[in-house]
């Protein structure tokens, strides 16, 4: 008996959708996994300096640093002609952080629907690391100096490299899963 194959025909909307949940889905674990591992980080610092951390000047360090997601939510404010103030900026760095990660999603989500046959049966964890790494070089290591909402990859300490390496591939590898899963009940 002869069997057809049915030829993938992209469907966009659908790859759209699936990566918007991956996109989402990533962000989410992601930033539940860089809590944790600044939780760890901080409680290994505070261990190794006998616990004696003064409370009043790590507010005040807090406050001077602001991270990459803070520095955009203010300068896409400056852009419609607002000004944030800290705490402001501290609100507003979550829609940045999780609307960036959806739409990164988004993006794979669509390109991921019209690649070849070879590329969309890629086993899970080389498709996710391919997502990731994309996602830790292009934004950590070279969009986010270049627009001045980080420091030169040079000056940034070994351990924020790992970190931001980590919590990618926890991003990319939970991205690509809840894609597939999105893509395939669709």
């Amino acid at each position: 008996m002869l069997k057809f194959a049915r030829k993938h025909r992209p469907q966009v909307w659908k790859g759209l959708v699936a990566g918007m949940a991956g996109g989402l889905a990533g962000t989410i674990v992601m930033s539940q996994f860089q809590n944790g591992w600044q939780k760890a980080s901080k409680a290994l610092k505070a261990e190794g300096n006998g616990g004696s951390a003064n409370e009043e000047s790590r507010k005040h360090s807090e406050q001077e640093n602001e991270d990459a997601t803070m520095k955009a939510a203010g300068k896409v404010a400056e852009a419609g002609g607002y000004r944030l103030s800290y705490e402001q900026k501290k609100r507003a760095s979550p829609f940045v952080h999780y609307g960036f990660g959806t739409a990164m999603g988004a993006v794979y989500g669509v390109l991921r629907e019209v690649a070849p046959k070879s590329v969309r049966r890629m086993h899970p964890v080389v498709a996710g690391a391919r997502l990731w790494g994309a996602l830790f070089v292009g934004a950590d290591e070279i969009a986010v100096p270049a627009f001045g909402l980080s420091g030169s990859p040079k000056e940034t300490p070994v351990s924020a490299h790992v970190d931001g390496f980590a919590s990618h591939a926890v991003y990319g590898l939970t991205g690509e899963m809840v894609l597939r899963t999105v893509r395939n009940y669709l």
